[in-house]
């Protein structure tokens, strides 16, 4: 029988269906070279990729991990569907890709009967947020960023999205469950008061609001909205890693840790504060980023989050959709096929 899992996907991967990025110095434009044929002979029959003018580097930091694309294999119809995002090596996400540009093979067979649509998905999002700390101006200055942060997320959120919220200090509280409507979240953040002292068992708190995404179906993720620091949980890193690697929700990470950190620093007794550890914390921001297969974000401040957003959210819902009809025949259904997608000029 030709089942789903026997169904194996590869070069699916942005850079592998990319291939190499050649800028095109002379206009606002950039020219994808796609992995068949070439550009004189291609860029004739179905014209070229082009992509929109974009930042030189990205907006998230270090490495994105892998995010996995889904595919279908129906035994009634013989359709295969493949969802899969499409980025320059930046990690943007590129728009208006044509039909004829993507290329599908199976067991290296073209397919001429491929269709390819745009997927825009609803997301369920977990928003988990620092709220405690040691350190009196510390937790001043959690009260006044983390909201901040967290607020304008909430302009990014579409009716048909679902959001549940909680914040960590000692203990994980759930502030808003994902019922709740964006009436009610809106209010959560105008009355969000600066956190008084505690710990901060980040760990903890990931482990337990992970278990919760667990559960959850469909297109989801965890923004963590954190300055990384970790002072007394009772798990390790590394469960927390390993963890975020089987969950099955890539985490989204906006590290806050270089703006309490600054803010720190121009506090009149620095002292305490020096003891803080902020590089490592957002390595390990990072690092529990990549392993979730999510992004880190480390901006300057927080007053304007709308490009971070943009691209948190659209990493999220958009993906390009294959179909084509498999030609696989009665004699083939117990055996494996390898679908491979390009992108050709």
């Amino acid at each position: 029988m030709f089942r789903r899992c026997i169904l194996k996907v590869t070069e699916l991967t942005a850079l592998a269906m990319l291939g190499t990025l050649a800028l095109s110095r002379g206009n606002d434009l950039e020219t994808v070279k796609g992995g068949a044929g070439t550009k004189s002979s291609r860029s004739q029959q179905i014209g070229q990729i082009q992509v929109p003018n974009r930042p030189a580097a990205a907006l998230f930091q270090g490495e994105q991990g892998k995010q996995g694309s889904e595919i279908h294999y129906d035994q009634n119809t013989g359709i295969v569907t493949i969802k899969m995002q499409v980025q320059d090596p930046n990690g943007y996400f590129i728009p208006n890709i044509r039909r004829d540009n993507f290329v599908v093979y199976e067991n290296n067979v073209r397919q001429q009967n491929a269709t390819v649509e745009i997927e825009h998905t609803p997301v369920t999002l977990g928003v988990l947020m620092e709220h405690g700390g040691r350190y009196h101006a510390l937790n001043q200055a959690i009260g006044k960023e983390v909201p901040r942060a967290a607020q304008q997320l909430l302009d990014e959120i579409g009716r048909q999205d679902r959001v549940a919220v909680w914040t960590y200090g000692d203990q994980v509280e759930q502030l808003a469950d994902f019922q709740k409507g964006h009436e009610t979240l809106d209010r959560l953040f105008l009355i969000f008061s600066a956190p008084k002292f505690s710990e901060a068992n980040l760990y903890d708190a990931l482990i337990s609001t992970l278990q919760q995404m667990r559960v959850v179906s469909g297109r989801k993720a965890l923004v963590l909205i954190s300055s990384g620091v970790d002072t007394f949980s009772k798990v390790r890193y590394e469960e927390v890693l390993d963890t975020a690697r089987d969950c099955g929700t890539p985490i989204y990470v906006l590290s806050i840790g270089s703006i309490l950190r600054e803010t720190m620093e121009r506090s009149a007794n620095v002292g305490p504060y020096a003891r803080v550890d902020w590089s490592r914390a957002e390595t390990e921001l990072q690092e529990i980023a990549k392993s979730s297969g999510g992004r880190l974000y480390s901006p300057g401040s927080t007053l304007d989050l709308s490009g971070i957003y943009d691209d948190m959210m659209g990493n999220l819902r958009v993906r390009y959709v294959v179909r084509y009809k498999s030609p696989t025949s009665a004699d083939d259904l117990g055996a494996a096929r390898t679908v491979r997608i390009e992108l050709g000029l």
